[in-house]
C-alpha cells in the first residue's frame, strides 16, 4: 500500500543529505561488506543511522516498529534460470504509528529517488508483509 502526502501542505524546507549519508550510500555501492544503509531524518537532514551487511530477516528485525526510516538495500536473489542477481532497492518504511513523521520522510524519499537515479525499484511499506523476500524479488524482476 502506498500513500502520498497531502499536496495542499507544502514542506517549508528542502531535505538535505548529510556528508555521512552521502558517504554511506557511496560505501554501499562500492564495497562488498555493506548491503544495507538505514537513514533517518534529523531536522531536515538525512543522516546515516546504520551501515550493515544484513540478511533479509535481519533487515526486517532492524526496522523500528513506530518510526519511519529510509533504507537502501541490495537484494540478492536467483532468477528462475538460476542466475544470481543483485538489485538496489529504495524503501520508505512508514509503520502505522509513524503518521506524524510521514510527510517529512516522504519528502526525503522523493529527494533520494531524484538523487539515486540508478536505483529503479522504489517502494513504500507500512507492514513487514509488504517486504517479504518473494515480493521484493518480483519487484526487482
Amino acid at each position: 500500500m502506498t500513500t502520498t502526502p497531502d499536496s495542499s501542505t507544502p514542506r517549508s524546507s528542502p531535505v538535505l543529505l548529510s556528508q555521512g549519508c552521502l558517504d554511506a550510500l557511496h560505501h554501499l555501492k562500492e564495497k562488498r561488506d555493506v548491503n544495507t544503509t538505514v537513514l533517518r531524518l534529523e531536522d531536515d537532514t538525512l543522516t546515516a543511522e546504520t551501515e550493515a551487511n544484513w540478511t533479509h530477516d535481519e533487515l526486517l528485525l532492524a526496522l523500528p516498529p513506530a518510526e519511519p526510516r529510509l533504507v537502501v538495500h541490495e537484494l540478492s536473489f536467483a532468477t528462475p534460470t538460476g542466475a544470481r542477481r543483485h538489485e538496489l532497492l529504495l524503501i520508505l518504511w512508514t509503520p502505522p504509528h509513524a503518521a506524524a513523521q510521514e510527510e517529512a520522510y516522504t519528502a526525503a524519499y522523493t529527494t533520494l529517488k531524484d538523487t539515486l537515479t540508478d536505483i529503479r525499484v522504489h517502494l513504500i511499506a507500512r507492514h513487514h508483509d509488504q517486504l517479504t523476500h518473494p515480493r521484493l524479488v518480483r519487484l526487482a524482476g
